[in-house]
């Protein structure tokens, strides 16, 4: 028997965490506390760089910030202290989704996953409690940057691992690993936003920081039940399958997708603003006082969290009862409906907005449930299904690195709205809102027309032009994610 059959054994065997192998416990544990951390502190920064730290009185303080104000002053023009913050939150939210290409590059070639896990949890921590200090924020920045470059695609791979080819309990791992970080999501503004804004920014940072150090001492104590290391990739190794010639389908397929990037980097807008322009907008014009106490606006992105779990569940019923009735849609075909309602949660804003124009009244809770409500349950039928599209579509010799392409949109999702939200200064809110609702119905229209046009380029192989080009080392959409 070889190693590798011995390793796909044990691992049918292990079935010591709800059916699965005792490392998904681990790892799923581990990551709930990184995304606790993460999540917690996403949700007071753009709320503290605003509120605080980019205040004129206080950015001095910020070792190195000069020079990067400069250089976005030179890009863009002056920006005002929440102008800034906003730029700024687009920045690292957008980096969020680059830096783990280079981490599984570390992994793969150098390191090994686990010492690359460690180090990246060890760098996130370290970024959490540099928060504490005002003259530190930029390095902080940096480390929890290169922290989730580390970590993030390669605890997931970890998970992949514990199981061997053909073991089917891999997809519901993935549903178990999503629970933790829906959990972590859901918690996260909750602590870490109250003890920020009602006791201390550097409080919610730093319980932050202890969530990350929770999870690396998770991850060390269970190293014992992760997959064993595979091997380091050499580089004669990586060429080899990228060397394979691509025909004349694979080609022009591999430039619709990337044609496509802009696309989707327009029908996320909507939905990424929740975590920049939207709290800087609520915290001014929402009601958000309950029995005479005042809701911190962080709680708002627990409530989003609550909504996209939800939405999340109804979207994959729906689909599955279609089914059973009539033809599912193609990805493209969901993609452009899913961005067309997304688009109407920022129309609901628009008449939240006009509601209080001219007035000093502040508009209800209830519009950010129906913004949220909207924008999740179209969000659901983008983000997951482009995935899937761009795991089945992708050439085989360049299947891995598409979903590393994929997240581009994301990244340039976030930086172009962090310039986006700096109109919220320059524009009423009717207008503010009103151009996200433009730019998401836009990518709806422009997916449709794509499908209109070249829909058949991106059929499964058994219903296009190109059969015989299936890909068989393509990964899971769950597994990539």
């Amino acid at each position: 028997m070889t190693s590798s059959t011995s390793d796909a054994v044990r691992a049918r065997s292990d079935r010591a965490f709800l059916g699965h192998p005792a490392g998904l416990g681990w790892l799923a544990f581990c990551e709930l506390w990184e995304r606790f951390s993460y999540y917690g502190m996403q949700a007071l920064l753009v709320i503290y760089l605003s509120n605080y730290l980019f205040l004129p009185e206080n950015i001095g303080n910020v070792a190195g910030m000069d020079a990067l104000r400069a250089q976005i002053e030179r890009l863009i023009g002056p920006r005002s202290p929440q102008q800034l913050a906003s730029v700024v939150f687009g920045l690292y939210a957008g980096l969020v989704y680059l830096t783990p290409l280079f981490g599984g590059l570390l992994a793969d070639r150098l390191l090994g996953r686990t010492k690359t896990v460690v180090i990246g949890a060890s760098l996130m921590a370290l970024g959490h409690f540099l928060m504490a200090f005002e003259s530190s924020f930029l390095a902080a920045l940096a480390c929890l940057l290169l922290g989730v470059g580390c970590f993030k695609g390669n605890i997931a791979a970890q998970v992949g691992a514990l199981y061997g080819p053909g073991d089917k309990r891999a997809a519901s791992a993935f549903q178990i690993f999503m629970l933790a970080i829906q959990i972590a999501v859901i918690a996260a503004p909750i602590v870490c936003g109250t003890l920020g804004e009602k006791v201390g920014w550097h409080w919610g940072f730093g319980a932050a920081g202890v969530g990350m150090v929770i999870g690396l001492i998770v991850y060390l104590a269970g190293r014992r039940y992760l997959p064993p290391e595979a091997p380091l990739v050499k580089k004669n190794d990586a060429t080899a399958l990228a060397k394979e010639p691509m025909g004349r389908a694979e080609k022009a397929r591999l430039v619709l997708l990337l044609a496509m990037i802009p696309v989707l980097m327009l029908s996320i807008v909507g939905n990424q603003q929740y975590n920049n322009a939207f709290p800087l907008w609520s915290q001014k014009h929402m009601d958000l006082l309950l029995f005479g106490w005042q809701v911190p606006v962080t709680w708002l992105q627990a409530v989003d969290a609550l909504t996209s779990t939800g939405t999340m569940l109804a979207s994959l019923a729906f689909w599955r009862w279609w089914a059973t009735r009539r033809r599912e849609p193609d990805e493209l075909t969901k993609m452009a409906y899913g961005s067309l309602i997304a688009a109407s949660g920022p129309v609901l804003l628009v008449l939240a907005a006009a509601s209080i124009a001219g007035t000093d009244q502040k508009v209800s809770f209830i519009w950010t449930i129906g913004y949220t409500l909207l924008n999740n349950l179209g969000f659901a039928n983008i983000l997951p299904v482009g995935l899937a599209l761009y795991s089945r579509a992708a050439p085989r010799q360049l299947a891995g690195l598409m979903i590393g392409v994929y997240y581009l949109h994301l990244f340039l999702g976030n930086s172009f709205v962090g310039w986006l939200a700096g109109l919220l200064e320059e524009m009423p809110g009717t207008q503010f809102w009103g151009l996200h609702a433009v730019l998401v119905a836009s990518a709806g229209l422009l997916l449709l027309t794509i499908k209109f046009i070249f829909g058949r380029m991106l059929l499964p192989d058994d219903d296009g032009d190109d059969a015989g080009t299936q890909k068989a080392g393509a990964q899971p959409a769950a597994a990539a994610a």
